[in-house]
């Protein structure tokens, strides 16, 4: 990363993302890896007034508690974490992930793993709520390392340049970049917040639900950089129909790809994946998992490729996403669950979305 993009990137996750401002108190989530990043990130904090706090991670240590921890282990809950959730104006989460060995890649203990998702429950509710009603800023961004270009199959060159463009850190101001974003979206944002029954069709996709009286979101790179989506949370129960995602992703460290859901009445009655069939089989035993929590159209055409990484991957322009699991209060979803994953499909092969009967978007394109 040259310091050019450096400070680029460091200027606009804190000063458009997270509009940090005096005496806001930032917390920071990464991995030693990000060094350069989150020196320049201090430093554009200390500039807008603002007080940096960091939680850097360590190679494995977080996998630790899954492998040797006991039940007493893994029901605890970090009451600094719960502080920092509870309390804090922004959170800052830098992905920069390590290369896992061989004993890091195996599947954690079912029991364990449900175990320790239970303890986070209430750490989940309360970043939920914060972030859903405003009151806590947040931005999940990543910083190219090696083990995230080999998940996404190219060079480490190849993918620094991936996440650079996605980002528009190459435009002389990539916040007037993100803007024009904004702008675009709007018109989707507004155009869907008056819709009752929105319907996805395409190869292997016959899916429909009701979005009305809850709120569609015009992501625009303020919570996820980079972004490019407008999203909502479905009602509950009206879910309804199948639907196939074609692009692969991970989960739980495991390959996913291929996979088909069956839905009746708000509920996951059947699916089936055509690789990793098991991590859906572990999800779908986690409450709340089987509900949908989030319905969207990806908008970034700067992407379009997979990188096996759901912050770019869901982001693609001509795809649609839906999320089992955890709903975004700000939506107003109501589905609670320590899941939520984000699963994509690609539509610029004959897809279309239907809204009150009018087919508003064709071929991986809005017609609005």
């Amino acid at each position: 990363m040259s310091n050019l993009i450096r400070e680029k990137y460091a200027k606009l996750l804190v000063n458009y993302c997270l509009a940090v401002k005096k005496d806001d108190k930032v917390y920071i989530n990464s991995s030693y890896l990000a060094e350069p990043l989150l020196r320049e990130v201090a430093k554009e904090i200390y500039i807008a007034g603002g007080i940096p706090v960091f939680n850097i991670e360590l190679q494995g240590v977080n996998d630790l508690v899954l492998q040797f921890g006991e039940e007493h282990q893994l029901s605890w809950v970090n009451p600094m974490k719960k502080y920092i959730m509870e309390n804090f104006d922004c959170y800052l989460n830098i992905r920069a992930p390590f290369e896992k060995g061989d004993d890091e890649k195996e599947a954690a203990d079912v029991t364990k793993f449900k175990l320790h998702q239970k303890a986070q429950q209430e750490i989940n509710k309360i970043y939920f709520e914060r972030t859903g009603n405003g009151s806590m800023r947040r931005c999940l961004c990543q910083y190219p390392t090696q083990a995230g270009a080999d998940d996404a199959r190219m060079t480490m060159e190849e993918y620094e340049h991936f996440v650079y463009q996605s980002c528009n850190l190459f435009e002389e101001n990539p916040v007037d970049k993100w803007l024009d974003v904004r702008k675009t979206q709007q018109v989707y944002v507004d155009y869907f917040n008056k819709a009752d029954k929105v319907q996805y069709l395409g190869n292997n996709i016959d899916i429909s639900f009701s979005v009305r009286g809850r709120t569609w979101i015009n992501s625009d790179g303020r919570a996820n950089m980079p972004s490019g989506e407008v999203f909502s949370a479905p009602i509950e129960d009206s879910v309804n129909g199948k639907i196939y995602f074609n692009y692969p992703t991970i989960y739980m460290g495991k390959d996913v790809g291929g996979v088909s859901l069956e839905v009746k009445d708000g509920e996951v009655i059947s699916w089936n994946a055509e690789v990793g069939n098991e991590v859906l089989d572990k999800v779908f035993s986690i409450e709340g998992a089987r509900r949908f929590g989030e319905v969207a159209v990806g908008t970034n055409y700067n992407i379009q490729r997979t990188s096996r990484n759901i912050l770019f991957d869901e982001k693609i322009g001509g795809s649609i996403h839906m999320a089992v699991g955890q709903s975004y209060h700000q939506c107003g979803g109501k589905n609670e669950s320590t899941v939520h994953w984000d699963m994509i499909t690609d539509m610029k092969n004959g897809g279309q979305i239907i809204a009150d009967g009018v087919k508003i978007y064709e071929n991986g394109k809005f017609l609005i």
